[in-house]
């Protein structure tokens, strides 16, 4: 029996903490910016409420996953686990602001207001997920491992790696050097002067890149003098403070509110169900309840005390988990982005590193989730994940179109369908595919690799389930509601019917069944 005793801190923690704090860096960066110019907050209520109530929350997070790969490991008698990553939700990063906070201040020409309405979106979701922690678990047992992993990797490849990947290629002196160093070592096993982790090379060297270039008059990653000195006017020690009326304020907005709260809330639900599996995939087998419960529970807390984000449990696991990172990593960055929100560093560090040298590291993640969606399924299944794949692509398209449209001051109604059908853009396909993708491809990758077994009446329940879903308008839609889809809904019944006679038939004549197995399949 083995009773290893597990480390609180060990050497591979060094990687897994600059690389998972610096993801974590990458994102209150982003989210700052969202805030300071978009939203157009002032800088008293982001750098003395918004933070510090983020940092509150990610402490909190970061900390409590430490402690159950504590128990965990305890339990098990072995130093190999790895703590789940978790961290401010990037998809709905932009979610609560582009389609919540943004739009209500704008429409009330109130900026708080915006504010408010994103906690009150936050506080709606939180109860969703305390509440589906425990529906969570019967619905792991029964999906196969191509469809949860399948559906991780359409998001790891759509929402994750693109951004970074497109950005590294417009500031390319940057993002491809800290790339080809990442790469190096966390692919190749190549070991940098006495074990500097190389998350902090690339970081390094990336910002010498840039200040070196500024020196001699080349502009490499927006870096500027003026930027750095400005910085420092936010230094300051602040703590969150109670934000309770604020949060019930934002109730006059419910209606909008649960348009996108409720379908996101069930999002959350099946990606920390993913994300577990994943986890479980790699040899950690934490308890899916309790994973979602605190997620639920911290992002309470943190909208309570002024935090419009939603905590999240990261992809990633066997990432941090192959470059060494255990359970210190995940503690070290609760404390590390606690600092930098209440003492207001997050500023000074938005004007010194460029974000590009940090982006690779989001690639080298989008890359390994990817790659264990194959690895760690059945060959069979390979079809399943492929398909699991589609509609992440066709968000993120319908997204990217519908950027570009609200660029130019207009969006896909006014161009017309016909016309951007005839330019071979197929917005509405994409629409009804790309709406609610998570689960689309939970579905769809559910549906396939049950045929594959050639289990026809768990294929059914798929088909089932994924019309009632597309009934209500959590899949293939934009909108919870009453037969949204309803073409769409009637198809999977359809689906459905076709799989139960199969199941009948099979079952009647199995010798043909047996014979009829993989008779499809590419030679």
């Amino acid at each position: 029996m083995n009773t290893t005793r597990p480390k609180l801190w060990c050497t591979g923690d060094w990687n897994a903490f600059f690389g998972f704090g610096t993801n974590i860096l990458v994102n209150v960066l982003t989210l700052t910016a969202l805030l300071r110019y978009v939203l157009k907050l002032p800088d008293e209520l982001i750098f003395g409420r918004i933070l510090p109530a983020t940092g509150l929350m990610l402490f909190l997070s970061t900390l409590y996953y430490a402690w159950l790969a504590w128990k965990l490991a305890t339990k098990e008698g072995r130093d190999t686990v790895c703590a789940l990553p978790s961290g401010i939700s990037v998809p709905h990063m932009f979610v609560v602001v582009f389609v919540i906070m943004m739009p209500i201040a704008g429409t009330t020409g109130d900026p708080i207001k915006g504010w408010e309405a994103g906690l009150t979106w936050v506080f709606v979701q939180s109860f969703v997920l305390m509440i589906g922690g425990f529906v969570a678990p019967y619905i792991k047992k029964i999906t196969p491992r191509a469809a949860l992993l399948g559906a991780l990797a359409g998001v790891s490849i759509a929402f994750i790696s693109m951004r970074p990947a497109l950005e590294m290629y417009m500031d390319p002196v940057i993002g491809v050097v800290c790339f080809a160093i990442l790469l190096a070592s966390w692919f190749g096993g190549v070991r940098y002067w006495r074990g500097i982790p190389a998350g902090l090379v690339a970081i390094a060297v990336g910002s010498l890149i840039a200040w070196g270039g500024l020196a001699i008059g080349f502009d490499f990653g927006g870096m500027s003098l003026s930027g750095l000195g400005s910085s420092f006017a936010n230094f300051g020690f602040s703590i969150p403070l109670p934000a309770f009326g604020h949060v019930f304020s934002g109730f006059e907005f419910i209606a909008v509110i649960l348009v996108t709260a409720i379908p996101f809330g069930i999002y959350d639900l099946v990606e920390a169900m993913d994300n577990v599996e994943s986890a479980e995939a790699g040899g950690d087998r934490f308890p899916t309840t309790r994973v979602l419960t605190a997620d639920g529970v911290v992002s309470l807390v943190g909208c309570l005390m002024g935090n419009p984000f939603i905590n999240a449990v990261y992809i990633g696991h066997p990432g941090w988990k192959a470059m060494g990172g255990r359970i210190g990593y995940s503690a070290a960055t609760g404390f590390m982005v606690l600092a930098l929100c209440w003492f207001g560093i997050v500023a000074v560090m938005m004007a010194l590193i460029p974000v590009v040298a940090i982006l690779p590291i989001l690639l080298y993640i989008g890359m390994l989730i990817g790659a264990q969606a194959f690895q760690e399924t059945p060959k069979s299944h390979a079809p399943a994940v492929v398909l699991a794949l589609v509609p992440q692509v066709a968000a993120w398209g319908k997204l990217q179109i519908d950027s570009a449209l609200g660029a130019a001051g207009t969006n896909a109604a006014e161009v017309g369908m016909d016309a951007l059908a005839g330019t071979g853009v197929l917005y509405h396909g994409l629409e009804v595919l790309g709406g609610g993708a998570i689960l689309v491809s939970l579905i769809l990758a559910g549906i396939t690799a049950c045929v594959i077994d050639r289990n026809f009446v768990r294929a059914a329940g798929f088909a089932i389930a994924g019309s009632g879903l597309t009934f209500f308008g959590f899949m293939h839609g934009e909108a919870i509601g009453l037969a949204r889809s309803p073409t769409v809904a009637i198809s999977y019944l359809v689906l459905a019917a076709g799989f139960y006679v199969y199941s009948r038939v099979s079952a009647s004549k199995p010798e043909a069944a047996v014979a009829g197995a993989g008779a499809g399949a590419v030679q």
